[in-house]
């Protein structure tokens, strides 16, 4: 596990500079529009293209592919063609939509998602569906900050991983290595003040795969209350969704809809308008969802985990109305 991560993190360092370079000399770049892209000049897409091919590569000549990977690889590739082409700006949020259900119905088929065995089978394919739409989109919403979606993927990888390998899941372990290590050597240029951006091909690419191995995982081999695992570790990204979800849907807009209501926003405002403490302070609330979750599905007991959970949940709840009443008092 541990070559495959540090072969996906040379190769990230590798491909990287190499999408942007092609970026520059294509065009395919991200402009300031004054409203929701503040950057000072046009910054390179095409991270997500070299975030891929590094998870490819690094499994790939790690690993044999079974049935897991090839799933996981083949609903991977569909997802970063359907960010890449919206990256152009010509998909609908509907055929955006479409194509991600495609990959997601390819994805159940390949039999790489089977542990909803604690439900009936006849829902298990709907709450999948449902589960890996929401993580696919809900990194899509989060990919809002320099070096927020891809560390935030970092950290959500290495957890998942974490318990895989523990769980003795060999080859879901070496996909989140592969991604965290491609992730991780992207981060280098995508950290404020970021040199390319992961654009929708690569937030996509990458909340489906961490989508999908959070199924995939065996969860409660040693512990009862491991299914929740996954709701902590993927706790930042799943918590903003339901966060604009909410707000944007008070104000009558569609959740889809680009604005500055995402909470990592609001931290960057009480920080004064600075990124870096804004995005670590997100890296420093993954972390704990993912220490919460490991420590959930590995050791505690059913008790200790619901109590830890409800923990996090009331800071996460406190922390979002602290922001919003900052928002409104600096407003006045």
């Amino acid at each position: 596990m541990f070559l495959v991560l540090v072969l996906a993190v040379l190769l990230g360092l590798y491909f990287t500079p190499v999408a942007r370079q092609a970026a520059l000399r294509f065009g395919i770049v991200d402009r300031p529009d004054g409203r929701l892209k503040n950057q000072g000049e046009p910054v390179p897409y095409l991270g997500g293209l070299a975030v891929f091919l590094a998870y490819l590569m690094a499994l790939g000549l790690v690993l044999p592919f079974n049935s897991l990977l090839l799933g996981l690889l083949l609903a991977g590739t569909l997802t970063l063609l359907v960010g890449l082409i919206d990256d152009f700006g010509v998909l609908t949020p509907l055929a955006k939509v479409a194509g991600q259900g495609v990959a997601i119905f390819v994805l159940i088929r390949s039999g790489a998602v089977i542990e909803l065995t604690e439900v009936p089978p006849e829902l298990r394919w709907p709450l999948a569906a449902a589960w890996l739409l929401a993580v696919c989109n809900a990194f899509n919403l989060l990919d809002i900050m320099d070096g927020l979606a891809a560390g935030v993927g970092v950290i959500a990888a290495l957890g998942l991983g974490t318990v895989a390998l523990v769980g003795g899941e060999l080859p879901e372990a070496a996909a989140a290595f592969a991604l965290a290590g491609a992730l991780g050597g992207f981060l280098v240029f995508n950290f404020s003040p970021a040199r390319i951006y992961l654009g929708d091909a690569g937030s996509l690419t990458t909340g489906i795969t961490l989508g999908a191995l959070a199924l995939a995982i065996r969860w409660t081999e040693h512990s009862a209350a491991g299914f929740l695992a996954p709701l902590a570790i993927l706790v930042v990204p799943l918590a903003d969704t339901a966060y604009v979800t909410v707000l944007r849907a008070r104000a009558g807009r569609p959740f889809w809809h680009g604005s500055r209501d995402h909470f990592p926003l609001r931290l960057r405002r009480a920080w004064g308008g600075s990124v870096r403490p804004a995005v670590v302070t997100c890296y420093a609330l993954a972390a704990a969802g993912g220490v919460i979750g490991i420590g959930c599905a590995l050791w505690w007991s059913w008790q200790l985990s619901l109590w830890l959970l409800g923990g996090l949940a009331v800071a996460f709840v406190s922390l979002l109305g602290w922001l919003a009443g900052l928002d409104m008092r600096q407003a006045t």
